[in-house]
């Protein structure tokens, strides 16, 4: 924790990627800016337009030559971020001012600028949940025949795998990686629209002539990478498109939540513990504590996902007609912290999942404890199969394990359930210990594991298996 006289998001001072960090910064999207500049006058050049090959030239030398004190200077004069940031380009580029952002409006740079930004911090996500499906499928794989009580309204249930368990966690997450892939794919530039949307500006430069309207914007959105524009837009493009991505990174914070969430409550029971560094210390005061510190900050990030998800929703239901700028501060705030709080909590997932530590016996232990009233269904229908009278039998299991049920509650002892039933004579003959065996009561866990990782799992470990390699250093 440094020392600053202003504060500083702990978003990108803690929690995010210094390359998600970077991605957000004033220095990227005036770069940005500039190249939408620099692709606008090429294809105004291209068509005809009076631009010259000594003003792209100049353009392009100065892409990244940005003297942020002077456009701060022009901003204070003008009041007008863009326009500022006009002149400052325009003054390393003396050959390109007169014809710098000619027939554009700041929708132009801001809006084409927030979707290239969007679209590589997407990407980031994707990859981050393709690292996490990885690590959480291994985990799945590896476990995936050990068996573990289940819960259900977290009250001891029928058996599973702890595999299972992590396919659960891992799906989500799956789920979430062809949501943003979708949103990837669906991602349009603004293109090039004028004030209204109409391109009315661009129609009066190229004298009426609609196809070479309809070919620069093509153009320009080739030059920054785009396959597809938006058919229509007002001055900006609909702010739905940002709702939608907000929605899907709330989706990834829903399934970081529920998987953070179960971990914490296993590190409760002892079960599974997320890493824990030699000399990390858990509390200040209590020295033996073992937090789940980051599965909690992981939880805590997910929350603010959600919640402020919500404000992009607000902002597409209240962009009055062709535009109001009442989008603006709550956009420029709201987006950028999105994907960071994102990042930084996806990062997190993939810390723990992949240092996950298991406890077998601990986990056997609370299986022995409950395992022996879940098996009393199996041990009515092998004493009736051997001749008993099955009703008196069902009576005879229940007195014996309300019986057992009160030691464990009130006496705080053991489940001795077995014992009752071993001595009942009723049940002689019953090989018990057969019964109780843990495998028999997991059903096809292990078998749908193994076909979930086959089917889902591997193929997007294949496809990303270079981004899953570089990833494996990762230190939060």
């Amino acid at each position: 924790m440094g020392e600053s006289t202003r504060y500083e998001s702990p978003l990108v001072t803690r929690y995010a990627s210094a390359a998600m960090s970077e991605l957000f910064g004033a220095r990227r999207r005036i770069v940005t800016w500039r190249r939408l500049w620099l692709a606008l006058a090429q294809a105004q050049r291209e068509l005809g337009l009076n631009v010259s090959a000594r003003a792209i030239a100049e353009l392009k030398r100065h892409v990244e030559t940005i003297d942020f004190a002077a456009a701060a200077c022009y901003e204070k004069k003008s009041r007008h971020d863009v326009v500022a940031h006009i002149h400052a380009y325009g003054d390393v580029a003396p050959a390109a001012r007169a014809i710098l952002h000619t027939g554009a409006t700041s929708a132009y740079v801001v809006d084409n600028a927030d979707l290239i930004l969007m679209r590589d911090a997407l990407g980031r996500v994707r990859d981050w949940l393709a690292a996490a499906v990885d690590a959480l499928g291994r985990f799945a794989m590896k476990y995936r025949t050990l068996p573990t009580l289940g819960f259900t309204h977290y009250q001891p249930a029928q058996l599973t795998t702890v595999g299972k368990r992590a396919s659960l966690w891992c799906y989500d997450f799956v789920r979430d990686l062809e949501e943003i892939e979708t949103r990837i794919a669906r991602l349009r530039f603004r293109g090039v629209k004028g004030t209204t949307g109409t391109q009315a500006s661009f129609l009066r430069l190229f004298d009426g002539d609609h196809r070479k309207v309809e070919r620069l914007e093509r153009l320009v959105a080739k030059g920054v990478g785009f396959a597809e524009v938006e058919p229509v837009t007002g001055q900006t493009y609909s702010r739905k498109v940002d709702a939608q991505v907000a929605g899907a990174l709330a989706g990834v914070a829903a399934s970081v939540h529920k998987f953070a969430g179960d971990v914490r409550l296993l590190a409760n029971l002892k079960e599974i513990e997320e890493p824990f560094e030699k000399t990390q210390v858990g509390s200040s005061a209590m020295a033996y504590k073992r937090n789940p510190m980051r599965c909690e900050r992981a939880t805590s990030l997910a929350r603010y996902v959600m919640s402020a998800s919500g404000v992009t929703f607000q902002t597409a239901a209240e962009q009055w007609l062709e535009r109001t700028l009442d989008d603006s501060a709550a956009k420029r705030i709201v987006m950028p912290e999105l994907f960071l709080a994102t990042d930084g909590m996806l990062r997190l997932v993939v810390n723990v999942a992949r240092g996950l530590v298991v406890y077998p016996k601990v986990i056997a232990a609370r299986i022995q404890a409950e395992l022996p009233f879940m098996a009393t269904e199996d041990i009515l229908m092998q004493a009736t199969a051997a001749g008993g009278d099955r009703q008196e039998l069902h009576e005879a299991i229940r007195v014996h394990a309300h019986t057992a049920a009160a030691r464990v509650k009130q006496q705080g002892r053991e489940n001795n359930l077995l014992d009752l039933l071993a001595a009942d004579e009723r049940f002689a003959g019953i090989n018990l210990k057969r019964i109780l065996d843990p495998k028999r009561y997991v059903g096809r866990a292990p078998e749908q594991v193994a076909a979930f990782n086959k089917e889902y799992v591997v193929p997007v470990r294949r496809r990303f298996k270079k981004v899953i390699s570089t990833s494996a250093t990762l230190n939060v």
